[in-house]
């Protein structure tokens, strides 16, 4: 699946290439990561439909996205 993301304020971070975790509940997942030291990136968000995502750095500075998306199917 792709996504396209909206250009940010400054796509010269590193910051614009995200990798998305499909779970069940991006909500709990984002808190669990929270917990276990991971930073806020992007606080989960309903960009559409049912689907959800959120991301999260973690204590490297690696970008980690979760993704819930009902319509998903591996073949």
């Amino acid at each position: 699946e792709l996504g396209l993301h909206p250009e940010a304020e400054d796509a010269t971070k590193g910051e614009n290439v995200v990798t998305y975790w499909g779970v069940t509940n991006v909500e709990s997942e984002f808190e669990r990561l929270l917990l276990l030291g991971a930073t806020v990136h992007e606080n989960p968000t309903n960009v559409g439909g049912e689907i959800v995502v959120a991301a999260v750095k973690d204590p490297w500075k690696n970008v980690i996205g979760l993704i819930y998306n009902p319509e998903f199917r591996l073949p």
